[in-house]
């Protein structure tokens, strides 16, 4: 295929917060606009060069990468003047701008410490580095001189063109002869057409060569407005301000390859230098790897061997007896986890737990898939046998995926941090970082966001964005085609129409950083080995790189939960101990007091958690709970899904006999019986994959998957596959597809049956 004989090198996406307008990839997860319309170019690669930080790198190595696009992974970074540590002046004459790109690994490593630098010692404004970083990290980058805020541009438009010869000298003394290009844009502003001359002066002079860049902010140039409105939600100001920071031109936009060409016709050398650039680029980043911190073995055993000892050690404490139940399914357990390579990381769970406990910090009985898990339960990690609830450890580990396991574990909010603490210790405070979260602007605040900005008054904005549907993933243009007033309203006032063109196109573009409320990565190494860092909020240091970009690098992440549940029990267990019953237990609560379930039936439950809310508190009087398993299915159903499909109400109906339980195959009575016929759980659904149409526990996860998200064309694949696995049980076609239909419409609403076993357990408790 023939390629485009351009590159853009210096481009910002929407991770450069509120001044980016480029999306990297669609809601569905798929590359976005932008990246489609660098494949139509046949453009062989493109850069991502983010102000001053690299969070959107990853994300769009992977959407490139589809593509077939070289990803070329670089940072417009801010270089202090001075010092990084020198923090005065005004914000005018903070830093220089610098472009940099990642030619190997060793580069991306380098740029990755570079970035983290920047906001960990010379953040003043900006994320700053310094010249004596840059040296000490300039090993497999390239450096480009920069836009009209460089060193150099400035230098040479205040007519010292000694010491821009200087410059570069030193920037080349830093990245190496070859690995340093002038940086030539042309946007048509009256500075860039005086500095344009003078760069070919001072390559001539020092025999550097050219690059042509755009510094790309939008995709196409009829965005340019949509980009200033960004601009000013960015700074608080409105349009109509002369006097708001603003860009000078509509030219920052991804040009075609032939525009570009044609823009520097008389310097042909700074569009073949693209290439050239492109061609040196070759970095390649693995996600096949694990970077499990390293956890200590006693000696004369591995990881696999140690962790078999201790879990039948807690199969002696947990159950008294190996039977070939249990047998089998940890024999199965263990199995995969050694096959993919995950026994440190239980270990590492289990060690921190463990502390936990001997401090006597309360910890939950477990939390999400990972309460499916007999490895878990016997290390003492979860308090729920999954066994007796039958909750599946595929839910939690698919042996079709490798991917990092996702134990969330809950402790007492008093005791969280103490818990953190030992971790940090123990593995070293610069392997152990809190993890960044990205807020997009969605349907409702991406309107809320334009209609300030176009300073249309606050109650018509408001009447507008309550039209939005507040359902999870409405976006605007479905509401446009499906509500009737929001279309009309639009339609007839010209104001509204401008915003809502706007928004539309600024949808879903990322808006600012937080701190997950949780998530806690931790490293076998420096951190900054594995991902940059960044400061969030009130100065903590977080990630770059988001909760899923950091389970796919194989990094340990762990949600340290802090829950006020636990605290509150806690002191209450020990007043119990103290005034009522000294050998009272929580461990020790009876799952069929008759009391209890008077209490709930009658909705008594104000603080109770997880069955205070006046919504759930209603549904008991309704269902009148008798067991444990209808509590379990409280917590699954108590959700707007199965609430507004009809599957609470017909739950409850047959609950008291007033709809009669019935089976559309006798093999579906033992997985549906314990919800009277319904589907609540996912696992039900996997368990009637693997019953009905005998597939495997890995394809039954990939199934539930599959069925949770909706999409058309995956579903209709494994129809086929479900249809003609029931055929080989002797189950009809016509039958086996409406038992598929069922599944896909409940199981869309199904929940994770562990966490509702875990939570049930921790309400009635």
């Amino acid at each position: 295929m023939q390629h485009a004989s351009f590159v853009h090198l210096h481009n910002h996406t929407e991770y450069s917060l509120l001044d980016g307008a480029c999306r990297l990839v669609d809601d569905k997860g798929k590359p976005a606009e932008l990246l489609k319309t660098i494949e139509s170019w046949k453009m062989p690669a493109l850069a991502i060069t983010d102000h001053g930080t690299m969070n959107g790198a990853l994300e769009f190595y992977s959407a490139c990468t589809a593509l077939g696009i070289k990803p070329i992974i670089g940072s417009e970074c801010y270089v202090a003047p001075g010092s990084r540590f020198d923090k005065n002046g005004s914000m005018g004459d903070y830093a220089y701008h610098i472009t940099l790109l990642a030619i190997n690994g060793t580069g991306y490593v380098n740029l990755m410490k570079l970035s983290s630098i920047g906001f960990t010692e010379g953040f003043y404004y900006k994320p700053r580095i310094d010249k004596e970083v840059l040296r000490q990290h300039a090993q497999g980058l390239i450096g480009l001189s920069g836009c009209l805020k460089g060193e150099i541009a400035k230098l040479l438009l205040k007519g010292q063109r000694d010491k821009a010869c200087a410059a570069v000298n030193e920037y080349r003394d830093i990245f190496g002869k070859d690995n340093f290009y002038l940086e030539v844009m042309n946007h048509g502003l009256p500075d860039q057409l005086k500095l344009i001359p003078e760069l070919v002066w001072l390559s001539r002079q020092m025999n550097v060569p050219l690059v042509a860049t755009n510094d790309c902010h939008y995709l196409r140039k009829t965005d340019f407005e949509a980009h200033d409105a960004l601009l000013c939600i960015g700074t608080g100001k409105i349009m109509s301000d002369e006097r708001r920071m603003r860009f000078s031109a509509n030219e920052f936009y991804y040009k075609s390859p032939d525009e570009m060409i044609a823009l520097f016709r008389d310097m042909p050398q700074a569009i073949k230098s693209t290439i050239e650039i492109t061609e040196r680029c070759t970095l390649e980043i693995s996600f096949d790897d694990l970077h499990l911190p390293h956890y200590p073995i006693p000696s004369g055993e591995t990881a696999d061997s140690y962790l078999e000892r201790i879990c039948r050690q807690g199969v002696d404490r947990r159950y008294g007896v190996m039977t070939p139940e249990i047998r089998s399914r940890l024999d199965t357990e263990l199995d995969l986890i050694k096959t993919m390579g995950f026994a440190s990381y239980f270990l590492i769970v289990w060690d921190f737990i463990q502390f936990a406990r001997s401090q006597h910090i309360p910890v939950g009985p477990g939390r999400g898939s990972g309460a499916g898990s007999l490895v878990a339960y016997v290390l003492e990690i979860t308090s729920i046998d999954p066994l007796k609830y039958g909750l599946l450890f595929e839910r939690f580990l698919n042996p079709n995926r490798r991917s990092m396991p996702d134990l969330d574990i809950d402790f007492s909010d008093e005791g969280r941090e103490q818990v953190i603490t030992y971790v940090k210790e123990k593995y070293g405070q610069n392997s152990v970082a809190q993890i960044i979260t990205f807020g997009s602007m969605l349907a409702r605040l991406v309107v809320r966001d334009v209609g300030r900005v176009l300073d249309i008054p606050l109650a018509e904005v408001d009447r507008v964005a309550k039209m939005i549907p507040r359902e999870l993933g409405t976006t605007l243009r479905q509401s446009l085609n499906n509500v009737a007033s929001l279309k009309s309203a639009v339609a007839s006032d010209e104001r509204l129409k401008k915003m809502m063109d706007i928004a539309l196109k600024l949808e879903g573009v990322k808006r600012h950083t937080g701190v997950h409320a949780a998530g806690i990565v931790i490293a076998k190494d420096n951190i900054t080995q594995f991902t940059p860092l960044s400061r969030g909020a009130k100065d903590v240091i977080t990630t770059q790189y988001d909760g899923k970009i950091l389970s796919r690098l194989g990094l340990l992440k762990v949600d340290f939960l802090g829950l006020r549940t636990l605290t509150v029990m806690d002191k209450t267990e020990k007043l119990i101990r103290k005034r009522i019953d000294p050998s009272f237990s929580l461990d020790g609560i009876r799952f069929d007091d008759r009391k209890t379930y008077r209490l709930l039936s009658k909705a008594q439950t104000i603080g109770v958690f997880q069955l205070e809310s006046s919504g759930m508190r209603d549904l008991l009087r309704k269902l009148k709970p008798a067991n444990m398993n209808d509590i379990i299915a409280l917590v699954a159903l108590f959700r707007p899904g199965p609430m507004g499909s009809g599957m609470l109400d017909d739950f409850v109906a047959r609950r008291h006999g007033r709809v009669k339980v019935t089976y559309d195959h006798p093999s579906l009575k033992p997985v549906l019986q314990e919800t009277y016929g319904v589907i609540v759980y996912q696992e039900q659904v996997m368990k009637m994959a693997t019953t009905l149409a005998g597939l495997s526990p890995g394809k039954a996860d990939d199934l539930r998957k599959a069925m949770g998200k909706k999409i058309p064309e995956v579903m209709e694949k494994y129809r086929t596959d479900f249809v003609e696995g029931a055929s080989k049980q002797g189950i009809d076609k016509k039958l086996s597809m409406s038992i598929f239909d069922k599944m896909a419409h409940f199981g869309g609403y199904g929940f994770n049956k562990s966490h509702a076993t875990a939570y049930g357990i921790l309400a009635y408790q």
